[in-house]
């Protein structure tokens, strides 16, 4: 089988490429065969070293593929299942601890850029019927991100209005999950092509952020007093607009750091006489992918993906998501 891993330098152009045997399931694993990844931020920074790993992680947090072989005392999967990963494989439910989440796929732990590897049988999901491996890969990161931050943080509710910042993959899966709910969306981008495609799934108002600094006041203004939810994205470049965007009583989840976003600075008097809520997450736990699947088979809407690539192409799908040229998510399948 074949394993592609981070180089001792770390960097795209250090990205190595190994042979190696077919492993052997385990007491309490299974072998799974990896069809599918998807990119997201965390593994850019993991790949770029923007966040160091050890010379050999097997990078990238998504995963779906079959199940090839199931070791002794595994009950809960056969062969042929069809599975997807966990972005924390040891956060299976409740509140997060550190217990839980210092394990993270593609950083701490190894993730699913190679053709086949053991997984302990609790750290995976069913992919949702009907949908394709591409497709599922999709989901663990983005997808169940913007799941907790509306349905389990935010209690979004038919009626309520959202705000999504971009059109990255986890940005259009809340613009999905927000409209099956019977949610009114804006949005912000600065492409004006993407903002007809935007409208064209359904979006009422988008703003250029380009051309309006002040973007969060403009979807206060055209939202008619301000939106209930807000994903934010991008920290500290984006925090301050996405205060003047809420409503009163409006929730905001803290989800990325895009551009530079690490350190920002925040107008408080702003975030207390709103009667701001603000959540910060990090995906979620496997009970919440559970329910997400269940939400996804009950309703019509599909995964947006801009592109695939192949399994050895992963430099060029990180520059390809570097550009900011895609709507929704970039897939790898192999």
């Amino acid at each position: 089988m074949k394993t592609i891993a981070i180089g001792a330098q770390g960097g795209l152009e250090h990205l190595q490429i190994k042979e190696q045997k077919d492993p052997q399931p385990a007491a309490g694993e299974v072998l799974v065969r990896w069809h599918a990844t998807s990119l997201n931020y965390h593994d850019y920074l993991v790949g770029v070293g923007g966040i160091p790993v050890p010379e050999g992680r097997v990078p990238m947090s998504d995963g779906a593929g079959e199940v090839t072989a199931v070791g002794e005392d595994v009950t809960a999967w056969k062969v042929g299942d069809k599975v997807m990963s966990l972005f924390f494989p040891n956060w299976l439910d409740g509140r997060p601890t550190p217990g839980k989440t210092t394990a993270i796929s593609g950083e701490t732990v190894d993730g699913f850029l190679t053709e086949m590897s053991c997984v302990s049988a609790h750290s995976l999901t069913h992919i949702p019927a009907g949908f394709s491996y591409a497709e599922a890969a999709t989901l663990p990161c983005a997808a169940l991100t913007a799941w907790r931050a509306l349905v389990v943080e935010g209690q979004l509710k038919m009626g309520d209005k959202v705000l999504i910042e971009g059109t990255g993959g986890m940005s259009i899966f809340a613009l999905q999950l927000a409209l099956t709910a019977g949610a009114e969306v804006y949005a912000t981008t600065s492409s004006p092509e993407k903002a007809e495609r935007l409208k064209s799934m359904g979006v009422k108002e988008v703003v250029n952020y380009r051309e309006d600094e002040c973007w969060g006041r403009a979807i206060y203004k055209l939202s008619g007093g301000g939106v209930d939810h807000v994903l934010d994205v991008g920290g500290g470049s984006t925090m301050q607009q996405s205060i003047e965007a809420a409503a009163m009583g409006g929730h905001i989840a803290s989800i990325g750091i895009l551009g530079n976003g690490r350190k920002g600075e925040i107008t408080f008097p702003k975030l207390f006489f709103k009667h701001l809520r603000m959540t910060g997450l990090a995906v979620g736990s496997r009970s919440m992918q559970e329910d997400m699947i269940r939400a996804i088979e009950l309703s019509n809407w599909r995964p947006v993906i801009d592109s695939s690539f192949g399994f050895t192409e992963l430099a060029d799908a990180f520059r390809y998501q570097e550009s900011g040229a895609h709507f929704g998510k970039i897939v790898l399948e192999y």
